[in-house]
C-alpha cells in the first residue's frame, strides 16, 4: 500500500488526481499540500497547511512513494514574470528536492507541450529550466507529462482560455502527425494518465510523455 503526495491538489488536474488517489485501492495515504484547508474529507486525505515560501520545513510531513507536482499558474494570474517564475519553478523544484531527500520511489511532473531550456518563449523556457533541474536530482524514477491545452471546469473564469480550448476543440481533427502533441485534452484523461504510470513497474528512468503516449496509457 503507497502514500501519494501532491502539490496543486486544488488545480484544475491536482483535483481530479486527488479524488482518483483516494478511490484507487493501492494507496493507503494521500497527503496533500494546501494553502488553506479543503472541505474535504476522507479517512486516507491527510491535508498538510503550509507556506511554499518555507516547503523545507515540512519535509518531515511529506513523506511517501509517489509525487504527483500539479503546481502552475498563468503570467495574467501571476501578475508578473517573476511571480510567476516563483510558482511554474521555484515552488517545483523545492517540492522535488523534497521527493529526493525523502526516498521517493517516482516524481510525477506536469510540464507542457514545447517546454525547452533554449526556448525564447518565455512560459516554454521556464518550463524546460525546471526540467532539466528535476533531471539533475537523485530520483530512481522521473516521469514529464507534456499536455498542451487542458479541458475542464476551472473555478475561475478565463475568457480568453474559454476561446483558445474552443478554436483547439474546432481543429483538433486536422491536428495529426507531428501536430497531434497540440490537441487538447481532458483533465481525466491526464489524471488517469498519471496514476496509471505511477503503479507501473519499477523501472530505472527518465520518460518524456507526449499527447500520444498519455492519451494510451490513460
Amino acid at each position: 500500500m503507497k502514500t501519494a503526495v501532491i502539490a496543486g491538489s486544488t488545480g484544475l488536474v491536482g483535483k481530479q488526481l486527488m479524488y482518483k488517489l483516494l478511490e484507487s485501492n493501492e494507496y493507503q495515504k494521500v497527503i496533500a499540500l494546501v494553502r488553506t484547508p479543503i472541505q474535504i474529507k476522507h479517512p486516507k486525505l491527510v491535508q498538510i497547511t503550509i507556506d511554499y515560501e518555507k516547503l523545507e520545513q515540512y519535509k518531515n510531513q511529506l513523506m511517501g512513494d509517489d509525487y504527483f507536482c500539479c503546481l502552475g499558474t498563468t503570467m495574467k494570474k501571476a501578475k508578473g514574470k517573476e511571480a510567476f517564475y516563483k510558482v511554474d519553478h521555484t515552488y517545483c523544484l523545492e517540492f522535488a528536492k523534497i521527493a529526493a531527500e525523502n526516498a521517493a520511489s517516482k516524481f510525477l511532473l506536469i510540464s507542457s507541450v514545447g517546454a525547452n531550456a533554449s526556448s525564447s518563449i518565455y512560459y516554454s523556457k521556464v518550463k524546460g529550466d525546471l526540467e532539466e533541474a528535476i533531471k539533475k536530482l537523485k530520483l530512481p524514477e522521473i516521469h514529464i507529462f507534456h499536455p498542451s491545452i487542458l479541458v475542464g471546469n476551472r473555478l475561475e473564469f478565463r475568457f480568453g482560455e474559454l476561446i483558445g480550448i474552443a478554436m483547439a476543440k474546432t481543429i483538433a481533427p486536422l491536428l495529426i502527425g507531428k501536430l497531434k502533441k497540440y490537441k487538447p485534452m481532458e483533465v481525466t484523461k491526464l489524471a488517469n494518465a498519471m496514476i496509471n504510470v505511477a503503479l507501473q513497474p519499477e523501472t530505472t528512468a527518465i520518460k518524456n510523455w507526449s499527447y500520444k503516449e498519455i492519451m494510451s496509457v490513460a
